[in-house]
């Protein structure tokens, strides 16, 4: 995206129009390829192979078909997801700038009920904040106290992501399309009021299944302020005809590197000043890559 990552890629930029203005026949392909491997849990081939160009636009053009069928299916889109926002997860992924995906309500995990692992197919699973919104972000002029005001709780959260692209053979153009690479989320107990507190000192820790250390990180690998992600998500939002709505659920994006999740994993984080969340995986088949 171009400039700041406070500044959204506008729709008349270059390479940025919205999604609902493209439906090629190579978009459509690509977003078939994606629903396919949703629906049978089978990984597939990246998408970049069957798409006219790999702009921004074009990776958002998959995901807008890929939520509108989730959609027509009875899902419920209960807020977005911001994706590659800490330095180490975009050096894993390859990648240089953040994306957003959608959340939808089948998504949701209670943190003391055990995951089906074998929902997902390759998944990954990393700690991040969550802001619940008390008010829509909609304006012209969104900046960091406008979007404080706006967060109605600061919650810890894990998003377990989960590419349907065979080996995670993904660019940015594939992990967009593919709905941010987004596989299932789950929140832990509130931790209350954002107010004036200052995420960037947030110290993150999370421990596996033995106990140990396997990924840390801080508030301030999430774009320097998990509140810099908000805004930059709440701008481009608007700048594409859809506005983060109170109520809404944001992942902030992820405070630290992403870790593998094997079939019977349990992780815990703790968050400094925030809290903790939890989760375990089921014994699954293992992962289908």
């Amino acid at each position: 995206m171009h400039g700041s990552i406070l500044t959204p890629v506008r729709c008349d930029s270059p390479g940025m129009t919205p999604a609902s203005t493209i439906a090629s026949a190579e978009v459509r392909a690509a977003a078939d390829r994606l629903l396919q491997a949703l629906r049978t849990r089978t990984p597939c081939a990246p998408v970049r192979d069957l798409l006219p160009d790999t702009s921004v636009a074009t990776g958002y053009a998959v995901q807008n078909l890929l939520t509108r069928a989730r959609l027509d299916e009875g899902r419920r889109a209960v807020g977005r997801k911001i994706g590659l926002t800490a330095p180490a997860v975009q050096a894993q992924l390859g990648v240089d700038q953040p994306d957003f995906g959608v959340l939808f309500d089948d998504m949701a995990c209670p943190q003391d009920r055990p995951i089906d692992h074998t929902r997902l197919l390759q998944p990954r699973i990393e700690a991040e904040v969550a802001f619940v919104l008390a008010a829509d972000l909609d304006g012209d002029d969104i900046d960091p106290a406008a979007a404080r005001a706006a967060v109605a709780k600061v919650v810890p959260a894990l998003e377990i992501v989960d590419s349907r692209i065979a080996g995670w053979d993904i660019t940015f153009v594939d992990t967009v399309a593919d709905n941010a690479s987004s596989g299932l989320y789950v929140l832990g107990d509130s931790a209350g009021p954002l107010g004036e507190r200052d995420l960037r000192t947030v110290e993150m820790t999370m421990t596996g299944t033995d106990g140990g250390a396997v990924s840390t990180g801080s508030g301030a690998a999430c774009l320097g302020d998990p509140i810099n992600a908000l805004v930059w998500l709440a701008r481009t939002a608007v700048e594409l005809g859809e506005p983060l709505r109170a109520a809404d659920v944001v992942l902030s994006g992820a405070l630290g590197p992403m870790v593998p999740v094997a079939p019977g994993a349990a992780f815990t984080v703790e968050l400094s000043g925030l809290g903790t969340v939890r989760t375990t995986f089921t014994a699954g088949t293992g992962e289908r890559a």
